[in-house]
Order: C-alpha cells, then sequence, then structure tokens
C-alpha cells in the first residue's frame, strides 16, 4: 500500500510555489507516495492544480474557532497518515500532528515548535545561503531516506508541466483579447507586492518598460499589466503613465481564479514583477521571469530565486552600497540590457 504523506505549506502564494519541487520529489519516489496538502483556502485552487498533490486539505487557520481547528484534527486522524512533512514549522501545526498521532513527523529544526516532531533537519535558512525550494527539496528527501523510498534523480523544470497545445490555446486566446500580432512578444508586468515585499515603483516600471521596447528587435512587444485583489490602481497608473510616453499597455484579461491566471501565463513569454506569488507561479511554468528583489539577506535574490530553468531566469537587487531595500538604487538601464537579450534570445 502507498504511504500516505501529509505536506504542510500553509502561509501564502508564493511559499507554496516553492514548495512544488519538493512535492515533485515526493511523488516521483518509487514506490510513490501518495501525497495530501494542508493549505489555506486561498492557495487550494493551486494546491488541486498541482500534478504533484493528490488530495487537499484545507487549513482554517490560526484565528479559526475551536470547532473548525477540532474538525481539522479529526480529518488529519481520520485519514492516517504515515508521515508529516511540515515546510514551515508552526507550533499549531506541529502540536497538530502530534495529536493526531501520525508516527514520523519531519520538519526544519527551528523554534521551539520542534519540539513536536521526531526527525527535525537543522538548514539555519536565515543565512539564506541556497533557495527556498531547495531547502524544501532537501527536507523531501530527508522524509523519502526515512521512509525507504527511493529516488533515481531530482525533478527538473518545469514543476506545473502544461502541454504545447494548452501553450498554445492560451496563447491564442490572449492575442485575440488584445489583438496582438502573431508574432509579437506576449510580457506579462505585475506591479503589485501582495503587501509581502519591496518591488518597483510605477514611474520605475514604465522606464523599465520604455527600455525595452526601444531594445527589442524585429518584432513587437505587447504589454499586458497584471494586477491581483486591491491593486488595480496600480496597474491603471503604468498604463496610463506608458500612454504618455507613447507605449500602448493593458490590463491582463481577467481570470476566475489564481489557477486561472497561471494557465494564462502559460501563453506568455515573460513574466517581471517582484518576488511575489505571481513570479514563482512564472517560476513553476518555466517561463522567463525577471524579479526584482530587496538585498536584505532573508530575502535575497537566490533565497528566494524562481524555480524555473536558469536560462530562463534574471535577478536584479540593490547594489551593497545602498539601502538593502533602496529599491530606486535599482541599475534599471541594466534590467533594460538583460531583459532584452534575453527576450531576443
Amino acid at each position: 500500500m502507498a504511504k500516505k504523506l501529509l505536506v504542510v505549506r500553509n502561509d501564502k502564494i508564493g511559499d507554496f510555489m516553492l514548495a512544488w519541487p519538493a512535492l515533485a520529489c515526493l511523488k516521483s519516489a518509487s514506490p510513490a507516495p501518495h501525497v495530501t496538502v494542508l493549505v489555506p483556502a486561498y492557495t487550494a485552487p493551486l494546491a488541486h492544480a498541482c500534478p504533484w498533490v493528490d488530495e487537499v486539505i484545507i487549513d482554517p487557520g490560526q484565528q479559526a474557532d475551536k470547532a473548525a481547528q477540532k474538525a481539522l484534527l479529526e480529518s488529519v486522524k481520520a485519514a492516517r497518515f504515515d508521515a508529516l512533512l511540515t515546510l514551515f514549522s508552526t507550533p499549531r501545526i506541529g502540536w497538530l500532528g502530534f495529536r493526531a498521532n501520525i508516527a514520523l513527523r519531519v520538519a526544519p529544526a527551528t523554534k521551539w515548535a520542534q519540539l513536536f516532531y521526531n526527525v527535525r533537519i537543522r538548514q539555519r535558512r536565515s543565512r539564506s545561503e541556497k533557495p527556498e525550494y531547495q531547502y524544501n527539496v532537501d527536507l523531501a528527501c530527508a522524509l523519502l531516506a526515512r521512509l525507504s523510498l527511493s529516488l533515481n534523480a531530482l525533478p527538473a523544470p518545469p514543476f506545473w508541466p502544461v502541454e504545447d497545445a494548452r501553450k498554445a490555446e492560451q496563447r491564442k486566446r490572449l492575442e485575440g483579447a488584445t489583438e496582438a500580432p502573431a508574432s509579437a512578444r506576449l510580457i506579462v508586468v505585475h506591479p503589485g507586492s501582495g503587501g509581502s515585499a519591496v518591488n518597483l515603483s510605477i514611474e520605475q516600471y514604465a522606464a523599465l518598460i520604455g527600455g525595452v521596447e526601444r531594445q527589442l528587435s524585429d518584432s513587437t512587444a505587447c504589454w499586458l499589466i497584471s494586477a491581483g485583489p486591491g491593486e488595480e490602481a496600480g496597474a491603471q497608473a503604468l498604463i496610463d503613465q506608458l500612454k504618455s510616453s507613447g507605449i500602448s499597455a493593458q490590463r491582463l484579461p481577467a481570470s476566475a481564479s489564481v489557477a486561472e491566471f497561471a494557465q494564462q501565463l502559460a501563453g506568455t513569454d515573460m513574466l517581471i514583477a517582484g518576488s511575489t506569488g505571481p513570479l514563482h507561479i512564472a517560476g513553476c511554468l518555466n517561463i522567463a521571469t525577471a524579479g526584482f528583489y530587496p538585498a536584505k539577506r532573508s530575502a535575497t535574490p537566490l533565497r528566494w530565486q524562481t524555480c524555473n530553468s536558469a536560462d530562463r531566469r534574471l535577478a536584479f537587487s540593490p547594489p551593497a552600497a545602498a539601502d538593502q531595500q533602496d529599491m530606486a538604487a535599482i541599475d534599471i538601464d541594466a534590467a533594460v540590457r538583460q531583459i532584452s537579450a534575453l527576450l531576443d534570445g
């Protein structure tokens, strides 16, 4: 019988997307385990779309009442999991696994929550010595070793594989909705921050887009501006500023869910954004990405690197002489050159 695993990454969208390489490792093992994820409701559509996930349990969250917490415990108990893998440990989740009598409980050896786990992996993530998704893969491999499940090779991008026919269908839809010629590069720019990361200003994004527009050779660019909930005003401000410079840009067509938004991205050529959920969705899809990061140790381009192929990702941050979060210090001209070269490649 397949081993039953519960994997927890119950915070933001970007964090969950960086768990996909670890989930791919688990499902690629032999014999393949049954993988359930515990996620909040807002990442559930992505969890249901993940090819490495068999079942989804909704986490009601820290603020949920006692009845909801009891229902969660009962559902976890009833599933009779063989192992719990917590990629980001909190006392509530550690206590949940302990009370649910899950025999093998694996988590990073950080904070006092580790007391509830019987396998603790020392990682020192605060040093930011490797990408977040690699830390997650290390935890997955540690779990597989303790379950005597074999993994012949680590999975490689794309971690969200989409069939070529599906990509072509999405591209056709976007071309039809935007009246972009077939030769145009479809480039999505996400100027919002999702409240979790610093980002470029609207003026910087406008300068970046204008520079790339001038640099690109042979064919045109179709600029699609995306926005999350509450970010619409910023997206419109960028469109208006570009229009005043003679550059046409439009909103990315509305999508019904974050999973549908991801499918749209699969038909595009690049996503440009701060270190937010959309950037990491694009990374899983293995489309080209250009990410803008602060330079502080806990949020470096290396730590929050996208999980697409190395030749498809670019990262920019303030120089060493600038303040760690001074995004105005980023060399936009250098970013223009590198982004244009990647698009022309």
